[in-house]
């Protein structure tokens, strides 16, 4: 379990912009930021980001990792590398994201302050059901699917 790079008591719950130290609270983040500790991260220390073709220019300007998105709890959902890869080669999913309804969704989700209640609701969308089921498709394979995929069907 990580703990706090602060106070060394508690999960962390949030992240510095500006050096990436994992902290619990505000307190601690106060503390954090008025030490010489905090120090912007040299260039070479993060691999440069994969710029998106649809992405904003201030998307562009904070390189994410999965270690931000998820806690410790989470990483059993985590997705392997290879198969993110493949949603990016599904003609399926490209094709999906030429309409530009779908793609007003996921950017609503994105940029939305309660990402919860914003899934929930492009979730009564068909259109975005179907890309989410789509993106599930190739991420978890049915059984079925899996087996055809082996044999190289």
């Amino acid at each position: 379990m990580q703990l706090c790079g602060v106070c060394s008591e508690q999960v962390p719950k949030y992240r510095c912009p500006v050096c990436r130290t994992r902290y619990c609270s505000l307190g601690c983040y106060k503390n954090h930021r008025g030490t010489d500790a905090c120090q912007p991260l040299k260039e070479t220390a993060l691999p440069a980001p994969v710029p998106c073709q649809s992405a904003s220019p201030s998307a562009a300007n904070e390189p994410w990792t999965v270690d931000d998105l998820l806690d410790e709890n989470e990483h059993s959902d985590k997705v392997p590398l290879e198969r993110l890869q493949q949603l990016g080669e599904s003609e399926a999913l490209k094709g999906l994201l030429r309409n530009p309804h779908l793609r007003q969704l996921l950017a609503s989700v994105d940029t939305a302050e309660d990402k919860a209640q914003a899934m929930k609701t492009a979730m009564q969308e068909p259109l975005f059901v179907e890309f989410a089921d789509q993106c599930l498709k190739v991420v978890e394979p049915s059984e079925k699917e899996a087996d055809e995929e082996d044999d190289g069907i």
